[in-house]
C-alpha cells in the first residue's frame, strides 16, 4: 500500500468535488533560492484559489507521498537541505526507504494520477538537452506525458533545451502539444519562437474537451498546453540566446551532468541576467497556474 496523505484543503476539495490543480515541488527545492521559493509557492497556490480551484503541491516527506502541503510543510521544504529530485525512476525508492524528495514534472504527474487530479501547472517541462545525440540526455517528462493522463500547463519547454528535438520526441510519443492563444510554440522566458506548435486552442473549454475526448477514445497519456509568458514579463529570445550559450559553455567546462545540469544552467542564467530570469520565471508560473485552474474548473463541469 502506498503511504499517502492528503492535506486538509485537498481532502475537503475531493469530498466536495471541487476543481484541483497539481503543483510540483522541485521549483521550491531546486528552482530558486529561499525566501523567493516559499514566497512563490504561496503566491501560486493563492492564484489557484483566487481562480476558484484548490492547489495540491506534491512532495515525498519522510517516506510519505503528500498530495497537498500545509503552510508549515511548505516552509519546511523550502528550507530543507539535500532534498532528492524525484522522477519516475527514483520516486518509489525514495518512498520505500523513508526519504524526502521534491517532485519533477514526471513525478508530479504520477502523484496527480494516483490522486485523481487531471490538471497540473508548472513552469516549463524538461526535454531534449542540446548535444543529446551524443549524451542521450532526454528528460523523463516527455515519456511521462505519453503515458500518464494529466493535462500539463507550461510555458513551453525550458529555453536551455533543444526545443525542436523536444517537439519531435513529443510527436513521436503521440503527445498533443497545444499552444494557447497563438500559433507559435512559446520559448519559456520568451513568448514566441520560430517553431510552430502542432495545435492551437484559444480557451480553457476547448482544452478540457480535448482532455475528456482522449479518455473517451481510450488514448493513453496527457496533453501539453504551452502557455506564453505575459508580454510585460518576457525576455526576448534574441537577448537570451547568447546568455544561454554562455551558461551552457560554463556547464560543460565545469563537467556538470545528469540531474545537476538544469539547476546549474538556471542559476547561471539568473546571474547573467542580473535576476531578470527569476522575475520572468515567477510571472510565467503564476500565469500557468491561473490557466490550469480555468481548465480544471471546465473539466469539473462535466465530471
Amino acid at each position: 500500500m502506498i503511504p499517502i496523505t492528503y492535506s486538509a484543503e485537498v481532502t475537503e476539495a475531493r469530498a466536495n468535488g471541487a476543481a484541483i490543480v497539481a503543483l510540483e515541488s522541485t521549483i521550491i527545492t531546486h528552482g530558486m533560492p529561499f525566501p523567493q521559493n516559499i514566497e512563490l509557492a504561496r503566491q501560486v497556490e493563492q492564484d489557484i484559489r483566487d481562480a476558484g480551484a484548490v492547489p495540491a503541491t506534491m512532495a515525498v516527506m519522510e517516506g510519505t507521498l503528500h498530495i497537498g502541503l500545509d503552510d508549515d510543510q511548505l516552509s519546511k521544504l523550502a528550507q530543507a537541505k539535500g532534498v532528492a529530485k524525484l522522477s519516475r525512476a527514483d520516486m518509489a525508492a525514495c518512498i520505500a526507504t523513508g526519504g524526502t524528495g521534491a517532485t519533477t514534472v514526471a513525478a508530479t504527474m504520477i502523484a496527480a494520477q494516483i490522486a485523481g487530479i487531471h490538471v497540473f501547472a508548472t513552469g516549463g517541462i524538461g526535454g531534449v538537452h542540446k548535444g543529446a545525440e551524443d549524451s542521450f540526455d532526454i528528460s523523463a517528462d516527455l515519456m511521462e506525458l505519453a503515458q500518464t493522463a494529466v493535462t500539463v500547463v507550461a510555458a513551453g519547454a525550458k529555453a536551455i533545451l533543444d526545443v525542436a528535438k523536444t517537439l519531435e520526441v513529443l510527436e513521436t510519443q503521440g503527445v498533443p502539444v497545444i499552444a494557447y492563444g497563438q500559433d507559435a510554440f512559446p520559448a519559456f522566458w520568451s513568448r514566441g519562437s520560430k517553431l510552430k506548435a502542432p495545435l492551437r486552442m484559444d480557451n480553457a473549454a476547448q482544452i478540457a474537451a480535448a482532455h475528456r475526448m482522449r479518455g473517451e477514445l481510450g488514448l493513453t497519456g496527457g496533453q501539453l498546453v504551452a502557455n506564453p509568458i505575459p508580454a510585460e514579463a518576457e525576455i526576448p529570445s534574441a537577448e537570451l540566446a547568447p546568455i544561454i550559450a554562455t551558461a551552457q559553455a560554463d556547464s560543460e567546462r565545469a563537467g556538470i551532468t545528469g540531474k545537476a545540469v538544469t539547476p546549474y544552467l538556471l542559476q547561471r542564467i539568473f546571474e547573467l541576467t542580473e535576476g531578470r530570469s527569476l522575475e520572468a520565471n515567477i510571472a510565467l508560473v503564476r500565469n500557468n497556474a491561473r490557466l490550469a485552474a480555468e481548465i480544471a474548473l471546465e473539466l469539473g463541469k462535466k465530471a
